[in-house]
């Protein structure tokens, strides 16, 4: 009996002493995004859809790590987005937020996922400000960013001729980041931006804009937006004659759902630049049919970004042996190699930018489309080192 007792508490000691076992980590994770607006079709309800989808192929359960997943709509505005992280935070008990898009609402929200130890894993927002004017320890920025975008649409419109540009800018963060990066774009391949215009967040009416773009002389118009607003400009720019005048649009980022929208009659021949394609080969393929028979539409690369960044986080949990200390766990991801299904291998530089292939595509026309949602030639990939900005020294982490 008295050895017995012996051994239970010998045996008990050593567990006190030892790290958290897997089986007592908990995880809470919030997806804050659009859910109601101009980008809930490239997040929202599907990047909810993405996360589960990565709790489960992780096997959190089998490996002792419940995880809890809540969501909320901030509505593109950065007030609201601020005060449900806060209320994350400070009393629901969230330990990452993911997605995020909107770049305004992005930068709030990483500022205090700082100040609350948190990690953000960004996979909608576009700006270069997250990992660059704005880094923060504790941000992971994904899927994309306006950088990469540029390097892919802009170097590509340009080369093919396109060397005089005019923008229609989004007017907040993501837009004029976007602007400026293809503008840099467009200078070092022999173009020139010969003008620009502000254009109100969300918008409806482009009319006026267009025909800007159109006195401009331009040979490409440069769309700094997305979703809903991508979509309406092109179709306005259709409806006006724009294209079949000779001016060429720049969709600088536009999603498969934004195509399948337009339908590739309208969107036929344009270039864009994206992360992953559910139709890029078997592994994308299986797991986009999974995810579509849930959510009833092909995934966007956002919503591939959550559930990419998703396994990421997990697995340096598991490795960190707890969610509870933010900084450690942004730590430990720009330790580790990541390789998944949708995105093949992953490195989280010291600043936090995920670094991985990126590719140019170009929309099918209706007689190469086979279905609805058949929309895209792969025309070439670019690899991570080129797509992404250089880090800035002061952003390397790993070296504070």
């Amino acid at each position: 009996m008295f050895k017995k007792l012996a051994v239970s508490s010998a045996a008990l000691a050593a567990m006190i002493g030892s790290p958290a076992l897997a089986q007592d980590i908990a995880v809470k994770l919030g997806v804050l995004n659009d859910r109601s607006g101009v980008y809930a079709d490239l997040s929202g309800e599907g990047s909810v859809v993405a996360a589960r989808m990565a709790v489960e192929d992780f096997k959190a359960a089998d490996k002792g790590i419940a995880v809890e997943i809540i969501s909320a709509d901030h509505q593109n505005k950065p007030d609201i987005g601020s005060n449900i992280a806060r209320q994350w935070y400070d009393v629901d008990g969230v330990n990452a937020i993911l997605d995020v898009p909107t770049s305004s609402v992005a930068l709030a929200v990483g500022d205090i996922t700082a100040e609350k130890n948190g990690v953000m894993i960004n996979s909608g927002a576009g700006s270069t400000s997250l990992t660059r004017e704005q880094c923060r320890p504790t941000t992971v920025h994904w899927t994309y960013d306006t950088a990469a975008l540029a390097t892919g649409t802009g170097a590509a419109m340009t080369n093919a001729g396109g060397k005089k540009w005019f923008f229609l800018t989004a007017d907040y963060a993501f837009g004029h980041s976007l602007e400026e990066n293809t503008s840099r774009v467009v200078e070092e391949n022999g173009g020139e931006v010969v003008g620009q215009v502000n254009v109100p967040f969300p918008a409806q009416d482009f009319s006026s804009f267009l025909l800007q773009a159109q006195g401009s002389g331009a040979d490409v118009i440069g769309l700094a937006n997305a979703g809903g607003d991508t979509v309406n400009a092109i179709k306005q720019a259709s409806e006006f004659g724009i294209t079949q005048a000779g001016q060429k649009l720049a969709a600088l980022l536009f999603f498969v759902t934004d195509v399948h929208a337009l339908g590739a009659q309208t969107a036929q021949g344009l270039s864009l630049t994206e992360a992953f394609y559910w139709d890029q080969n078997d592994e994308t393929r299986a797991w986009s049919k999974r995810f579509m028979d849930t959510h009833g539409a092909q995934p966007t690369m956002v919503q591939a970004g959550v559930y990419s960044g998703t396994m990421a986080y997990l697995a340096a949990v598991e490795a960190v042996g707890s969610a509870d200390d933010g900084k450690a766990v942004s730590a430990k991801m720009k330790e580790m190699e990541f390789d998944d299904p949708l995105f093949g291998t992953v490195t989280v530089r010291g600043d936090g930018r995920a670094i991985h292939d990126m590719y140019l595509f170009e929309v099918k026309t209706p007689d190469q489309s086979e279905n609805e949602w058949d929309l895209y030639n792969q025309i070439s990939s670019i690899s991570g080192e080129e797509a992404f900005l250089p880090m800035l020294e002061e952003c390397d982490f790993t070296k504070q």
